[in-house]
Formats: C-alpha cells, sequence, structure tokens
C-alpha cells in the first residue's frame, strides 16, 4: 500500500525528520503526550527517565520470560520450559539491572530490598503463567512471531503520518480457528476496570495491528491482552484474564479516530520548537519532583547535560535557548535553584535529586542504616575517585560492605569498589570506596617517572607511581587481562617503552595479532607473529635459558607474550610435534631401505613457556603474559603461580574478574587504562590508571646506537 513518506527517497526523508524532535511515534509516547505532556517532554525528547520501582523491574522480568518460553516452543518444536527455567530467566534479568536504575520506596529503602521485591513479584507472576498457560495454548495452533520490532509508516485515520511508528509487540499467533491474533502480556497488580479496559485499549491495539500489517502483510483478526495479577483473588479464581478485541471494520474506524487526535497534537507538538508542554499535577505514573527538578534543568543547563539524541542536539539546544530566554526575564537563577530544592524533598528516598555532596550522600545513606561513618578524605583519580571513611568504634566493617549497591544507589553509579583491607593515610587507618567518574584527563607517558629498573605502570588516585620492579626476585613475571577496549595493549606498549628505556638491551616480543609491528625498526626488539615462528623463538629462549643457568650468566631479556591464549590455541599440538628421521636398514637379501622413524618430540609452546617462567627468573628473563580471555583454561591455578604480579583491566562479567584477581572489582571499571593491580610489593589489590603513550612517544634505536623519536 502506498504511502508518500514511505516512498521518498532517504535524503528526503532525512530533510523530513528535521523539522521533528523525535525520529518516531509508539503508542506509549501518544498515551504518555496525551496523559501529561511535561512528562512526554522529559522522558522522549530530553531524554531523562526515571528510575524503576520493583513492580516494574519485576514485569519486564516477566516479559523476557515469557519471550524465552515462547521462542522455546517456536524453535524446539513444541518444547515447554518449566517454572525453575522461567524463573531462572527472570532472576537473570534483575540482576542485571544496575544500581543507580533503581527506584528506592518506603517498603523498599535499599537495592536489595527492591531486588528481593521484585523477584519475588516476578516468580509470582510466573508461577500463575505455568498454573494457567492454558490461556495461551488451549487455542494456539502455531507461533507466528516472538517479541517482533516494528519500524513502519502507517496510515491513520485516513492520514499518512509523517514518522515511522516504532514499538515490540510480544506474541503472534495462528489459533485453532485459523485467526492471526496479536498477544499482548500484561502484567498487574489489580485487574484493570472493564469499562476503563473497553475504551482506553482500542487505542493500543490498532497501534499494533496497522504496525504488523504493514510490516508484514498478514491480516490481523483479532487482539489478546492478557492480564496477570501478582496478588492473590481472595475467590481463588484465576489469575490471569484474557480481554479480546476483534478486528472488524467499525471497530478499526472507532479506534483508529481515538488514535488519531492525540497523536496528531503530539506531532504538532514536537515539530514546534516554541510549544509549552504542561503540567499534569494528578499523573500517577510520573514522579512530580522529578518533572518539576526537569523543568528546572531546562532553565539553566545546557542541551549537553541531557540525554539528547545526536541528531536532535541543534533542534532541542535552540528550543532550550528560547526557554531561558522567556523565563530568565521574569524567573532570577537563585529563584529556581531554590525551587529546585524544594521540589527534590519531595523524593523522600532518592539521594540522586538532592543538593547534597558525594560525601554527604555516602554518610547519609550509610546512617540510615544505623552505622555512622565519616568521609575524611577524597582524592580525584584519572577515571575514578576514592573517598576514604573514618568508621566509628564497634561499627563492624562487613555491614558496610554489605551496603556496596545501597552507596552506589545514592551516587547514582552502577556499582562502588570497596577496599578489603583498611588503607594507612597520614599514619591513620581507613575504609576506601573508589567509583568510576567521567574521565576529564590523561595520564600520558612520563620518563621521568622511571627510577632505576622500576617500571612505572600507571598512577594510584593518592598520586603515587604504581611500579613493577625488574631486579625484585620475588616479582618476576606479570600477567595482564582485558577486554577489548579497557587499554591493555597501550598499557602492554608503555613496560614495552619503560623497558628499552631502563636499559633492556633484549626485548622480544610474541605478537600473535599484528599489533606491535611499529616495533620491528627497534635494533633491540624482536617482533614474532607467525605461530610458527613463535613456536621456534621460544624454543631458542628456552634453550638460551638453559646456556645460562649452565654458564652462570644473568643478561636481563624482557619477554612480551600478547594474546598468548589465542597463541596456545592454535599452537602445534601431539602429533604435529613429532620428529622424525631417515633411517636405513638393510633386510635379509641386503638391500638397503629407507624409512621414517619416530625418533623424539618437540615440547608444546605451553611446555617451553612453563619452562622459561619457572626456570627463567633466576637467569634475567622477566615475562609478560597478556590476554583477552579470562578462562579458567587459560589462566589456571598452576599458571596463576607464576605469576606474582597479576593486572586486570575492565572486563565484561565479576567471574572474569575473580578468575585473575580471586576478587571482583575489575568488571566496574571505567575501560581505557583504568585498572586493578596484585602484587606482592602492595598489601591490598590497588586501584590504577595506566599510562597512555602517545605515537609521538615511541623510541627507537639508531643504527650508531643514539635514542631517536618516531613520529606517525
Amino acid at each position: 500500500m502506498s504511502h508518500k513518506y514511505r516512498d521518498l527517497e532517504p535524503e528526503e526523508q532525512e530533510e523530513l525528520f528535521s523539522n521533528y524532535l523525535m525520529d518516531s511515534w509508539s503508542y506509549s509516547k501518544v498515551t504518555s503526550f496525551a496523559r501529561n505532556e511535561k512528562g512526554f517532554e522529559m522522558n522522549h525528547i530530553f531524554g531523562l527517565y526515571g528510575k524503576k520501582s520493583a513492580t516494574s523491574v519485576a514485569g519486564n522480568a516477566y516479559h523476557t520470560a515469557l519471550q524465552y518460553f515462547f521462542e522455546t516452543i517456536r524453535d524446539k518444536k513444541g518444547l515447554l520450559l518449566d517454572v525453575v527455567e522461567l524463573e531462572a530467566c527472570a532472576f537473570q534479568y534483575i540482576d542485571g539491572v544496575s544500581a543507580n536504575v533503581w527506584k528506592l520506596g518506603k517498603t523498599t529503602q535499599t537495592v536489595e530490598e527492591c531486588q528481593k521485591k521484585a523477584s519475588s513479584v516476578a516468580s509470582t507472576l510466573l508461577r500463575n503463567f505455568i498454573v494457567e498457560v492454558g490461556v495461551y495454548l488451549d487455542d494456539m495452533q502455531e507461533i507466528l512471531d516472538v517479541e517482533v520490532s516494528i519500524d513502519e509508516f502507517l496510515t491513520i485515520n485516513g492520514v499518512d503520518i509523517p514518522l515511522p511508528c516504532h514499538g515490540k509487540i510480544d506474541l503472534v499467533i495462528l489459533t485453532t480457528e485459523g485467526k492471526t491474533v496479536i498477544v499482548d502480556h500484561k502484567s498487574k497488580t489489580s485487574y484493570t476496570d472493564d469499562d476503563e479496559i473497553a475504551l482506553s485499549i482500542g487505542t493500543q491495539a490498532i497501534t499494533y495491528v496497522t504496525s504488523y500489517e504493514a510490516r508484514s502483510g498478514r491480516t490481523i483478526d483479532e487482539v489478546w491482552f492478557v492480564e496477570n495479577k501478582s496478588s492473590v483473588n481472595k475467590d481463588k479464581s484465576a489469575q490471569l484474564r484474557k480481554f479480546k478485541v476483534e478486528m472488524d471494520l467499525n471497530t478499526r474506524r472507532l479506534y483508529e479516530a481515538l488514535l488519531y487526535e492525540p497523536l496528531k497534537r503530539m506531532l504538532e507538538a514536537i515539530s514546534n520548537p516554541d510549544y509549552i508542554y504542561l503540567i499534569n499535577e494528578a499523573d500517577n505514573y510520573v514522579d512530580r519532583a522529578e518533572m518539576y527538578d526537569f523543568w528546572c534543568r531546562t532553565m539553566i543547563c545546557e542541551v549537553e547535560d541531557f540525554n539528547v539524541e545526536e541528531s536532535k542536539k541543534d533542534l532541542v539546544a535552540r528550543r532550550l535557548k528560547r526557554i531561558k530566554d522567556s523565563s530568565l526575564t521574569i524567573v532570577t537563577p537563585n529563584i529556581i535553584k531554590k525551587f529546585k530544592e524544594n521540589a527534590s524533598a519531595f523524593i523522600q528516598y532518592d539521594l540522586s535529586n538532592k543538593n547534597m555532596t558525594q560525601a554527604e550522600k555516602i554518610e547519609h545513606v550509610m546512617r540510615s542504616f544505623g552505622t555512622a561513618i565519616r568521609v575524611a578524605h577524597m582524592f580525584e583519580g584519572y577515571s575514578s575517585n576514592t573517598y576514604l571513611l573514618e568508621v566509628s568504634a564497634g561499627v563492624k566493617l562487613a555491614s558496610i560492605q554489605s551496603h556496596r549497591l545501597d552507596i552506589a544507589n545514592a551516587l547514582d553509579v552502577s556499582s562502588v569498589r570497596i577496599s578489603k583491607d583498611l588503607v594507612v593515610h597520614e599514619g591513620k587507618s581507613y575504609l576506601a570506596v573508589d567509583f568510576v567518574k567521567k574521565r576529564d584527563r590523561d595520564l600520558f607517558f612520563d620518563r621521568s617517572a622511571l627510577v632505576g629498573r622500576r617500571i612505572p605502570l600507571g598512577k594510584d588516585n593518592f598520586d603515587n607511581v604504581v611500579a613493577w620492579d625488574l631486579d625484585n626476585s620475588s616479582t618476576p613475571h606479570m600477567l595482564v587481562c582485558g577486554a577489548t577496549g579497557s587499554g591493555k595493549s597501550v598499557f602492554v606498549k608503555s613496560i614495552l617503552e619503560y623497558g628499552h628505556l631502563a636499559g633492556v638491551k633484549e626485548i622480544v616480543v610474541f605478537d600473535p595479532k599484528f599489533e606491535f609491528t611499529d616495533y620491528n625498526h627497534r635494533r633491540n626488539v624482536k617482533v614474532y607473529n607467525d605461530i610458527e615462528d613463535i613456536e621456534k623463538a621460544m624454543e631458542k629462549l628456552v634453550e638460551d635459558m638453559q646456556g645460562r643457568v649452565k654458564t652462570g650468566q644473568n643478561r636481563s631479556t624482557l619477554v612480551i607474550f600478547d594474546e598468548f591464549a589465542d597463541a596456545l590455541a592454535n599452537s602445534a599440538k601431539a602429533k604435529d610435534l613429532r620428529i622424525y628421521e631417515e633411517i636405513v636398514t638393510i633386510n635379509a637379501k641386503g638391500v638397503p631401505i629407507k624409512h621414517r622413524e619416530h625418533v623424539g618430540d618437540r615440547k608444546p609452546l605451553e611446555e617451553n613457556l612453563r619452562i622459561l617462567l619457572q626456570k627463567g627468573r633466576s637467569s634475567g628473563f622477566r615475562i609478560v603474559a597478556a590476554t583477552q580471555r579470562a578462562s579458567v583454561k587459560v589462566i589456571t591455578g598452576d599458571a596463576k603461580v607464576n605469576f606474582p604480579v597479576q593486572v586486570c583491566f575492565r572486563v565484561p562479567k565479576e567471574a572474569d574478574s575473580r578468575v585473575v584477581l580471586d576478587e571482583s572489582g575489575a568488571e566496574s571499571l571505567a575501560g581505557s587504562g583504568d585498572g586493578l593491580i596484585k602484587s606482592p610489593e602492595y598489601k591490598d589489590t590497588v586501584r590504577f590508571q595506566a599510562y597512555y603513550v602517545k605515537p609521538s612517544e615511541i623510541t627507537a634505536v639508531s643504527d650508531t646506537g643514539e635514542e631517536i623519536i618516531v613520529v606517525e
């Protein structure tokens, strides 16, 4: 079916979208606009969304589990998951919700309480679903789509809408009667009133129907809304209730007319930069304090302070300028700030809107749990800040550890790291709390940081240089782990640079991913890329090491093995390591016969690396082994024994951090050189920022032995 906006060329569509503050519409946006225009502006134009209640998170977890349930039926020919499997899926979703997303309330005053309630509600919903799953399955013949994404230009009430409709449809099925049905899952604390659902549900139904028909070409016969009520019915009746909307011609016309009116007004508003969005005080879906806080911010903040889409920043910036120009003539910034403080007072348990320092928020949230602490010192690092907490006598330190997520929620960050041991500062012990900050500076490679053969690795938040001493026999080798973008490769390159400046005459680099090719020009650096060359070079290093041991030689050699896990996985195995010789034997008739005979085996790459790690320390070998893969198959307990120094940059999961460091924390690092180090030289795990080596700082040695600078 033709649509005048769908048929535009891409450049014409881009020009069309430039006239609107949004690039798409949806049923939720239309209803949000109709219910509370100011709340709509806050959420959908400025990208500021309120925190989520435990019930809301439970509803999302329920939807995620049902998606898993129906996808399994479709993909595995009718296999039905049980409630335990669905609960595991829901709990995984709840565990993935960041601490700063939860909305605390009077009955859920901590993140742990929010998680507990969300888990309980989700579990109840899923048990209801399993018991009464016949509401779905009894009339179902085939599953056509699960959680299908929609992004289509639609015609509503005979009018071509200039923006595409965006959204998701929970489930589409073919019934035993041959009807094509859209099904929408709804989790409820109480059923929707029959009169209300008959009127309000139609606009949602027609949005789903026109969207899916435009996408698939199928005709929808019915829409089912299945409500699952988490609170138990006193009369012991069914917990799931199905409301059907038959999509005949007259019904479609009625619901399209009902949808078109608020949709038209919303489109007019978002195409007018001067439109004034009205506040609905009676709206229970938007926190009043958050809404008024947003209203204040539009008059004193810049567009960068909001979560505005990049393509819409110019439009929104012009709107903000007009708001300021019109408001500041009658309302001064001091009045706005005072009003903002008063508005935040409505939010009793949400410290993110309070006019408090980060230190005050930490003190406040801990006192709310009956734990008296004082933030004695604050240190600003490169990727994180550290607060030193003075803990009152009699306070159990474990109780502070248990409130780690509550502190994160108060600070509006995803997580915080609390030191396992106390930190001594100026002769007094403190508990250290650190958390990610917005990076405002970089730590650049600094030649002056090198003292003797102590290789500078970076700086901690107390501005102390974190170092690796090549002359310390208790710290001969280093293990480095970090995901893509964590800063691992730049860190290893800085070690190479400092090693060169420290006078290491022989540097060997095993580089299976070709990230160190710039160092091929170095006279004292040998770079090996192909796995066969790496294996041969490692064999020679072991032979060299054994020769040094026999002759008592001790000279400095730095070995850098980048992505060693991949190299070990791709190295020669079993039969490829066999050594054969041509043997000549004389048969009974005196005729010489040649044949190949297995005379021995070469050691595999992994074995040679282990030998070099265990025996090379006394003859001058120092090894840095780096990998992206924090796998227990690679970094085994035996392997870690050979790496007294362990460095971990950001990794995807807490389990990865535990593999490398035997503790969590690396999963919440900021990336770009924000790291943790365990070393015999430091009592506790130290958080540090690694040095950043710019291309202009890469050094080389000329043929005459002089140091030169290579500039790219």
